[in-house]
């Protein structure tokens, strides 16, 4: 389910038409000129899994915003669009078992309102830094599951939350994936399969959302971090964004700082332990180089490096900081 936009947009038919035969950047094969009229628009999820399956080299498409960056730079030729627009079934939200089941459909704009942000508020943090305006009107919570790029801003929430997605595939079928076990590739989307819905515990226990970047207002993640305390479990979870092919999260970091936290009082700490918790982050997610074969000394972690891990420890710091006031 490509983060994506209605299905109007021309501009990806003058791209489709130029000749060649590549791989696409969501690693599909995209080619036949010919075909690269053809858009289906189903009315329901299934008859989208179906219209997917009868053309599996066809681009599922909801927001548009990753997908019509890839169309315009030429790292994709849609053979085909699947138009995800119709569907309403993914486009709201309901409860179910302690959980939230999210629409795939739904757009950061819509996740970022004060109703949404009483439910999740981390995951409404997250929408709202999203980006621009633009961005986040158009693109969709599935979306930015699915490109799974290092700077999704709901990617590091859905990770401390350990939300899942339920797919949907051919003959009505329905199964379950942790958001992580997919970033991470240990399950993948079959052909034909789209993601549905997302699975969220509601916890109705404090959680952030921080993120730095390069320059002042909307903007790609430089790094970021959600922590969620779920006192049900006497536990706290992290995940840190943009520094790696998918989130992190620093079990240990997560491990010693619950067992400082009284949970049956105040849920305070001492500052210098959120200051130890900060270096522990980042040191985790960070790690200084491993000595030499020859048992030399480790080179030094370039400056930009280093300010990286410092700009995690003060998020991660500050996300505990905020989480326990």
């Amino acid at each position: 389910m490509c983060q994506s936009c209605h299905v109007r947009a021309v501009s990806t038919y003058r791209t489709a038409q130029q000749a060649g035969h590549r791989e696409g950047a969501a690693g599909l094969t995209t080619h036949a000129p010919q075909a690269a009229r053809t858009v289906m628009l189903p009315s329901s999820l299934d008859e989208a899994v179906a219209a997917l399956s009868a053309m599996p080299a066809a681009v599922p498409v909801a927001g548009g915003t990753d997908l019509m960056a890839a169309v315009n730079s030429g790292l994709l030729r849609p053979a085909g669009l699947v138009g995800l627009g119709r569907v309403n079934e993914i486009r709201g939200w309901q409860y179910q078992d302690g959980h939230a089941l999210l629409g795939a459909g739904l757009t950061h704009a819509r996740m970022g309102r004060p109703d949404f942000a009483a439910l999740i508020p981390a995951l409404a943090a997250a929408a709202r830094a999203a980006g621009p305006p633009q961005i986040r009107n158009a693109g969709t919570l599935g979306g930015n599951i699915v490109s799974a790029a290092p700077t999704g801003d709901s990617l590091p929430v859905l990770a401390a939350l350990e939300a899942a997605v339920v797919v949907a595939g051919p003959d009505h079928g329905r199964r379950e994936i942790p958001v992580s076990h997919l970033l991470a590739g240990m399950d993948l989307l079959r052909p034909g399969e789209l993601v549905g819905w997302v699975r969220v515990p509601l916890l109705h226990a404090p959680q952030t959302y921080l993120k730095a970047t390069g320059r002042t207002g909307p903007a790609r993640a430089g790094a970021s971090v959600a922590l969620v305390l779920d006192p049900a479990r006497r536990s706290v979870r992290c995940a840190v964004g943009a520094v790696a092919p998918m989130p992190l999260r620093p079990l240990e970091a997560e491990r010693w700082i619950a067992g400082l936290i009284d949970w049956d009082g105040e849920r305070g700490v001492a500052p210098e332990a959120c200051a130890a918790f900060g270096e522990y982050v980042a040191g985790a997610c960070i790690p200084d180089p491993e000595p030499g074969e020859d048992g030399s000394e480790p080179p030094a972690l370039p400056p930009a490096v280093l300010h990286l891990r410092r700009t995690v420890a003060a998020l991660a710091r500050r996300a505990l900081g905020r989480a326990l006031a």
